[in-house]
């Protein structure tokens, strides 16, 4: 039988969200549903209810989620009633051709539920990234639950469904940042802190955090800057410069999007280094640059795709690191707000007032 929850969607681009009663079908063979007891409050959310990503109105927002299974399809094997478990938007299919040629942390299929949740009066909602946990339970498919350690603060360990492993993945994957390296990361938000916070576990020596907002480097350092440069007074690639020998840094992280700030982990980094794209950019982006700068310099000019994780590889993991006093996940979380207060931690977002808002079930 269906049943209805309470579910925040954008109904319009730029409207303010609303909470309203959202139908969750059967699930389907593969399918699963999954009682939310946490969702973090992430940039893409907004994206989705500006009209960023698509024009699929109206969204069911919400995607950085942690929760408990409670039913599932009749052919689900890979997670069980009664499950904790962290949402993920990266199902990996198996059958695609990066996952057949080994990469699947590039799966190009990603599973998603086989039905609509909809509204009451049958409208189908879009769930952002296909998931849609800004409501008491969403349905999802067996593949986007990633099955973790049941003694974690849901709070916590549903920010690995996104911003965090992005930007860890983004340093110890992508980046592949090693012991003594030097890594210079652009923008220190949840995504950049979570950067630091993976270059810090992966041995770097010099690992600098670069910001407009001297409260935000101020955060970059709990996570584990050694070093920090205020962008609205200094010369960034300079700044890095003089700070690693006059080289640049091995792996510059790009946690911003914007043309200039990618312009300055290009010049920032040492030849032959590494810069990692993590922040997203808005399609009207443009980048005009010597071609032979490109040439020139060597390296490695990556995009990370969710830190390219793999959630079964690294959600598991993290959480164990993460018992072990070694990632301060929990400092990501600055305030947890009930389901009515997602519109106002939106403006605390845009603000830069806060790394994490968590919704609490």
């Amino acid at each position: 039988m269906s049943e209805t929850v309470r579910g925040v969607i954008a109904r319009s681009k730029g409207a303010p969200v609303e909470i309203v009663d959202v139908v969750i079908p059967d699930p389907g063979p593969h399918d699963v549903i999954v009682r939310i007891q946490s969702c973090g409050v992430c940039h893409t959310d907004l994206h989705y209810r500006e009209g960023g990503i698509n024009d699929e109105y109206p969204f069911l927002l919400g995607h950085e989620a942690a929760g408990i299974v409670e039913t599932v399809g009749d052919a689900v094997t890979h997670v069980a009633a009664g499950d904790f478990v962290i949402l993920n938007w990266r199902a990996v299919c198996g059958e695609c051709r990066a996952c057949k040629r080994g990469r699947p942390w590039y799966c190009f299929a990603s599973h998603n539920a086989s039905k609509k949740m909809t509204l009451t009066d049958g409208t189908e909602l879009s769930p952002a990234l296909g998931i849609g946990a800004f409501a008491d339970k969403t349905l999802v498919h067996e593949g986007q639950c990633t099955k973790v350690d049941p003694q974690a603060d849901p709070a916590v360990a549903g920010l690995l469904g996104c911003g965090v492993m992005a930007g860890i993945g983004a340093a110890m994957n992508t980046g592949n940042v090693s012991r003594g390296d030097t890594v210079a990361v652009i923008g220190c938000g949840g995504v950049g802190d979570a950067a630091i916070a993976g270059a810090r576990l992966a041995g770097a020596k010099t690992i600098i955090a670069i910001d407009r907002d001297p409260r935000k480097l101020a955060w970059a350092t709990d996570f584990g800057a050694t070093h920090t440069i205020n962008a609205s007074t200094d010369d960034v690639v300079e700044r890095i410069q003089e700070l690693t020998e006059g080289f640049g840094a091995d792996v510059v992280i790009d946690a911003v999007g914007r043309p200039e700030t990618w312009k300055q982990a290009f010049y920032g980094r040492d030849l032959a280094g590494t810069v990692v794209l993590v922040g997203v950019p808005t399609p009207d982006m443009t980048l005009d640059m010597p071609l032979i700068d490109l040439f020139s310099r060597g390296g490695a000019l990556k995009s990370s795709w969710y830190g390219d994780c793999l959630p079964e590889r690294d959600f598991p993991m993290l959480i164990d690191l993460y018992h072990q006093g070694r990632l301060p996940l929990e400092r990501f979380v600055t305030e947890r707000i009930a389901l009515d207060q997602v519109e106002k931690a939106f403006d605390a977002m845009h603000a830069g007032e806060v790394l994490r808002s968590v919704v609490v079930l």
